[in-house]
């Protein structure tokens, strides 16, 4: 018992609580059955008492023994069969002054009842009811004894000792007994049992430091300031905070169930393979967010995933910085990469002492490079737009693809309410997935041709390529979140984001066959 209570504190009020509960709705079934047996069983006397009156008072020899001298020298001896063949307390027969004729106590025939028989001598009625008289007390039954005419002669008695009855209820009693204290029992145990296992289920902790952890997981995601979801099997809503309740506003459906396809692909696929997804791209609002997800285990099964969404371009302005080094980093990775080889020419030139030729090569470079530069800056009047078709000429020479620009082009007014930071984001994205085709179908002979114009009410930029050109079946797919022919993941994002960015600046994008078979992209900005 003192290891009993050194359970615990739960366990202890578990098992206490459901004891008792099991103890309390036996002991309400047993007092219940108890007064059942009590009322059934004196029910059931009543009805034999009757019976065995009915019976006596029936019997012809008892009837036409009221007419002899002595009736109860022939009734004595029938009542006494009767009784012990019944078994009943006492069988009297008496007359309509309520004197008996039989009594299993010979010294009390002759003598008057100890009950009143009046009710049913005057009225010709049989009633049962409890009582005591000389033999104790007993479940009684009275009914009157006709003669031939139908006349009251007399009245037969009967009775049942309650002492008899109170031991058979005794021992229907002491059995229900002994079943309440077996349920008791086995009830107990159960209860322990139970305790254990909820104990086990909830990894051994008391109330108060499950609501602590509930509260502090709460906190603690509210606290991420990354959209964070914990989704079930059924891919329902288990946990969510501030910042995906916001981001998901418009994608839950009222009983909790995350509407938005990419996430409830990744979370399905998640579950099932039981592996951890990282770094996949997801648009919300025209904007890029990467999304992690990984698997919820429970009992070596996977039963649900968390998915982390953090937007890239939010990420405490580091993306932008990382984007700008990055670009740069190209730019100067190309730019070496040319130089280099081209310094390499030229030593080898030195080397061979072809002085002129080298001398004529370091001008053609040196003009090229300030033709381009004079070019961009005397046609495109916005410096983001310039730089970016600069970093792209840079880029194109590292990916040995030709990327031309159209020397008649010009962009000399640019709309003060054109966000031009966001427009490259788009012509950055066009041109890299042209000379991405290009050069794949190509190879060294792939080139780029751009050409832009402000003429009219529209900017206008054209960018073509020799690539395998874009099926008019794909034509509108490939500006579908995901969709992608490259091998990898993180693919089918850019063009996606090309479409929302010119949703933004109020744009369009259309697609056509170039003349060199390839595709041809136009975009056109009102101004």
């Amino acid at each position: 018992m003192t290891a009993f209570f050194k359970q615990p504190k739960l366990l202890t009020q578990m098992i206490f609580l459901i004891s008792a509960v099991v103890c309390l709705t036996v002991l309400f079934v047993s007092a219940i059955s108890m007064a059942v047996i009590d009322e059934l069983t004196e029910e059931a006397l009543g009805s034999q008492a009757m019976t065995v009156a009915k019976m006596a008072a029936q019997k012809n020899k008892i009837i036409e023994a009221f007419n002899k001298a002595e009736p109860s020298i022939q009734i004595q001896p029938i009542a006494e069969e009767i009784r012990k063949a019944t078994g009943a307390g006492y069988v009297v027969i008496g007359n309509k002054e309520n004197i008996r004729y039989s009594h299993h106590l010979e010294e009390n025939i002759g003598k008057k009842m100890g009950t009143s028989s009046s009710l049913t001598i005057k009225e010709g009625k049989s009633v049962i009811y409890k009582g005591t008289g000389i033999s104790g007390s007993a479940i009684k039954a009275k009914t009157p004894i006709f003669d031939k005419k139908g006349e009251v002669i007399g009245v037969a008695s009967v009775g049942f000792l309650t002492a008899e009855a109170e031991k058979r209820m005794d021992e229907y009693q002491f059995k229900l007994l002994i079943l309440a204290l077996f349920i008791s029992l086995l009830g107990v145990t159960g209860a322990t049992v139970i305790a254990r296992r909820v104990k086990k289920l909830i990894f051994d902790l008391e109330p108060e430091e499950i609501s602590f952890l509930f509260k502090e997981k709460e906190a603690t995601l509210e606290s991420i300031r990354d959209a964070t979801i914990a989704v079930n099997r059924n891919h329902k809503i288990t946990s969510i905070n501030k910042r995906a309740r916001k981001l998901l506003e418009n994608q839950i459906e009222p009983d909790g169930k995350i509407t938005n396809k990419r996430l409830v692909d990744m979370a399905a696929s998640v579950i099932k393979q039981g592996k951890s997804i990282i770094h996949q791209q997801i648009l919300f609002d025209h904007q890029l967010y990467v999304v992690d997800s990984s698997p919820i285990w429970q009992n070596a099964k996977t039963d649900g995933a968390v998915l982390t969404i953090r937007p890239v371009s939010e990420i405490e302005k580091l993306e932008k910085e990382v984007s700008a080094v990055k670009s740069i980093t190209d730019n100067i990775r190309a730019q070496n990469h040319e130089y280099l080889n081209k310094l390499n020419t030229i030593y080898g030139l030195m080397e061979l002492e072809q002085y002129d030729e080298a001398r004529a090569f370091i001008a053609g470079e040196v003009k090229e490079r300030q033709d381009i530069v004079v070019f961009l800056t005397s046609s495109v009047k916005d410096p983001y737009i310039a730089a970016c078709l600069l970093g792209k000429i840079h880029r194109s020479k590292e990916m040995k693809v030709k990327l031309v620009i159209d020397e008649n082009s010009n962009l000399s007014f640019v709309p003060p309410s054109l966000d031009t930071k966001l427009f490259v984001t788009v012509l950055g994205n066009v041109i890299d997935n042209a000379m991405e085709a290009a050069s794949r179908f190509m190879g060294e002979e792939a080139f780029v041709n751009v050409s832009f114009t402000d003429f009219g009410d529209d900017i206008v930029f054209d960018i073509e390529d020799n690539g395998p050109g874009i099926p008019p079946e794909q034509q509108e797919d490939i500006f579908l979140e995901g969709f992608t022919t490259k091998k990898g993941e993180n693919h089918g994002i850019g063009l996606a984001i090309v479409q929302h960015t010119l949703q933004k600046l109020k744009g369009d994008i259309y697609i056509s066959e170039g003349g060199s078979s390839g595709a041809q992209f136009t975009i056109t900005i009102p101004k």
